[in-house]
């Protein structure tokens, strides 16, 4: 699929001032959006999103680089042109940004009125684009009356009002609960599948991502550290940061205090993880070789309806038997044989009986 936006060694550094240096926000950094795909860019605060949200719809311009959106060079783009390329990009904010002295309606149909629409056209559209996100029975409220989630409703009612190409998700569902936010990524995946509308979630919460993206881009530092298909990204991260992400969501690989209580428990402690195989496929395995087993730490979720996580399971079986389970789960995935050494940060893989094998766990 053709990109829709495409960042070229892009850069943005702010001049500093008698109090501060300069500040470079975003570092040399080149992505392509396709058209049609729902991309997650994560990273903690300080990354550099909020800025690359400002370079995408022309609010900043890059220090260097270039940054092209719908094939407008945004960078050296008049501001004519720029206000027209804003009309394709619908923007759905942390705080929802809607006016308070407005209905429901009214703020669904203001972009509608700048943009010209009759006033017969922008009934009709404002009905349709309540009914859509479900709260036409809202239609005359104000903001004042509604939960959080019924307001994230109108804004995204609201972005998507002028049929735009791509839509900047920023934050939005920060101040949402968990509820409210499943609700909302449900519908911006309606949006993106029924409409056909490009999305690009800026975000600090793993579970928004690996529950809606199928392309990541981990930032850190104003730089791109990991970046490609979600499930790539997570089930094998290639940066420190990435793996920060998966671990706080699956627990990873037990160290220290964690470990040694663990050991209390007895039997072999086997860690191990899951993506190119499923917990379904270790279960079996164990089950296969007549193991008792039972998992006594880890997690596991599903990015792109595939299982990534660590799971350490308490294995109760003869030393033969061991061996042939880790023979067969390490050909295909990775599995640990976890030693009292393990407790000094340590893991071993069974090697031959070896328990000089170690290697370290990943933090």
């Amino acid at each position: 699929m053709p990109a829709v936006i495409s960042l070229k060694n892009v850069t943005k550094t702010f001049p500093g001032t008698r109090r501060s240096a300069a500040t470079t926000a975003v570092d040399d950094v080149s992505v392509d959006v396709e058209k049609g795909s729902i991309v997650g860019m994560i990273g903690y605060s300080g990354a550099g999103k909020s800025t690359l949200v400002r370079l995408l719809n022309g609010l900043e311009q890059p220090s260097s680089g270039t940054v092209e959106v719908l094939g407008v060079d945004v960078g050296s783009a008049s501001e004519g042109t720029l206000r027209g390329l804003r009309g394709r990009v619908g923007m759905i904010f942390q705080q929802f940004n809607l006016f308070g002295s407005r209905t429901v309606r009214a703020n669904v149909e203001y972009p509608l009125k700048v943009a010209g629409w009759s006033r017969q056209e922008r009934t009709r559209r404002v009905d349709e684009l309540l009914d859509f996100v479900g709260i036409a029975d809202k239609a005359g409220q104000y903001p004042r009356r509604l939960s959080g989630g019924q307001k994230q409703r109108v804004g995204i009612a609201r972005a998507i009002a002028t049929d735009p190409e791509i839509l900047l998700a920023d934050e939005a569902t920060s101040a949402l609960d968990p509820q409210t936010t499943a609700e909302v990524l449900d519908l911006l995946r309606q949006i993106n599948r029924r409409l056909g509308i490009t999305i690009v979630v800026i975000t600090h919460q793993i579970s928004i991502v690996h529950e809606l993206c199928d392309q990541v881009v981990v930032m850190e530092n104003g730089r791109v550290v990991d970046s490609g298909d979600a499930y790539r990204v997570f089930a094998h991260p290639r940066a420190t940061l990435t793996r920060r992400f998966v671990e706080a969501v699956t627990q990873g690989v037990p160290a220290g205090e964690t470990l040694t209580a663990l050991e209390r428990g007895g039997g072999e402690l086997l860690s191990i993880d899951i993506s190119d195989v499923t917990s379904e496929d270790v279960g079996e395995i164990l089950h296969r070789h007549r193991a008792r087993h039972a998992v006594v730490h880890g997690g596991i979720t599903e990015v792109l309806g595939r299982q990534i996580g660590t799971l350490t399971y308490r294995v109760h079986t003869d030393r033969d038997a061991l061996e042939r389970i880790i023979d067969e789960i390490g050909e295909r995935t990775e599995i640990r044989h976890l030693t009292a050494a393990a407790g000094a940060g340590t893991a071993a893989t069974d090697a031959g009986n070896d328990p000089t094998a170690t290697q370290e766990v990943a933090s």
